[in-house]
């Protein structure tokens, strides 16, 4: 019996690959030169309605942004469906530039999640239209807690727009769909609306970097501008150090005992005097000096580079830079040393 080719052998798969091949279930209205120019129109489309909401960054722009900067709880965003996934987006933008904000389904909240909504908070909703029915249903409630609204509507006549605390116009000309039907245009020129609300409000705010690091204490960001080199040090026992009597074969046990490619020198009275590396004891063996008779006074370097505790471990990593060396010692301001950082600590850290 012989067995039977299977369906991804090399040569069926480059066929089924080849746009040129298509297989036998494919829409023959498949063509790449149309693929291509469909694709070139959506993005033209969309970039006018951007470009056209410009007209729309106007007086009451500067009134939904001054309710949300004086808002003393939190932006509660609400928005159903494509509009929906933009509030999403739009609350998590507010929240990590320095707006407290959270997003919260129109649906649920009718069956109890309002109760997410407090007299402090302001809230912003979204929909295109403006009379997206599990939104309007909200409306008198919101008013009855006297909690500011501010629409994103394309509709200014629409119930949400009356509604509306302030209504920010958010009007396009013309979805990027060629049927006119999927959000295309209108949910691109919301989150647009939306990005220019929080970054306003970040300038309003004195928003820093510092600030950003703090919300995002995960990301690169957050490791640069937070982290610290007392986080990454090796303290205590795990510090390599000698005498600067020591021999450098006593150097080379304590290199090799502590694993950081160096050891520190330290004078009688425990302050660091210079510093014995993996390319000084090159250049010892270089020399043909005895490793038994030979001192650390006699061969370390003693310039050595020395950080101070506290320093941000950004900055070390420029100090290790700068110097063009791969580790340094963090010592107090008399000298005494506290800790050892080297490039794979904060290669670890993902500070590199």
């Amino acid at each position: 019996m012989t067995n039977a080719k299977s369906p991804l052998q090399p040569a069926t798969y480059k066929k089924m690959t080849d746009l040129t091949e298509r297989p036998h279930n494919a829409s023959s209205l498949f063509d790449p030169e149309k693929v291509l120019e469909m694709g070139r129109e959506v993005l033209r489309i969309e970039a006018r309605s951007i470009e056209n909401l410009l007209s729309c960054v106007d007086d009451d722009f500067v009134a939904a942004a001054d309710l949300m900067l004086r808002c003393r709880g939190r932006v509660v965003v609400l928005g159903m469906g494509k509009s929906g996934h933009i509030g999403s987006k739009i609350a998590a933008t507010l929240a990590s530039t320095g707006t407290p904000a959270f997003f919260v389904h129109p649906g649920e909240a009718s069956h109890g999640d309002l109760g997410m909504i407090t007299p402090q908070d302001v809230t912003l909703a979204l929909s295109n239209s403006g009379e997206t029915e599990e939104l309007t249903v909200l409306l008198p409630i919101i008013k009855r807690l006297g909690v500011p609204l501010i629409a994103l509507t394309g509709k200014q006549s629409s119930t949400l727009a009356r509604a509306a605390t302030v209504c920010i116009r958010i009007e396009i000309r013309e979805e990027a769909c060629p049927l006119g039907l999927a959000p295309t245009s209108s949910t691109t020129a919301a989150l647009a609306m939306g990005d220019a609300l929080a970054i306003a409000l970040l300038q309003a705010r004195g928003f820093t970097e510092s600030d950003f690091a703090r919300a995002h204490p995960g990301g690169s960001l957050g490791r640069r501008l937070l982290l610290k080199i007392d986080d990454l040090m090796h303290s205590g026992s795990a510090m390599p150090t000698v005498q600067r009597d020591a021999s450098v074969s006593e150097a080379l046990v304590e290199m090799t005992r502590k694993g950081l490619g160096l050891t520190a020198v330290l004078s009688a009275s425990g302050e660091v005097e210079g510093v014995f590396t993996d390319g000084d004891l090159r250049r010892v063996l270089e020399r043909g000096k005895d490793l038994h008779a030979t001192t650390l006074a006699e061969v370390m370097t003693t310039e050595c580079v020395t950080v101070r505790p506290g320093l941000l471990a950004a900055e070390a990593l420029q100090v290790m830079q700068t110097h063009k060396i791969n580790a340094v010692l963090v010592a107090s301001a008399d000298l005494h040393l506290v800790g050892v950082l080297n490039m794979h600590d904060l290669l670890r850290a993902r500070v590199v």
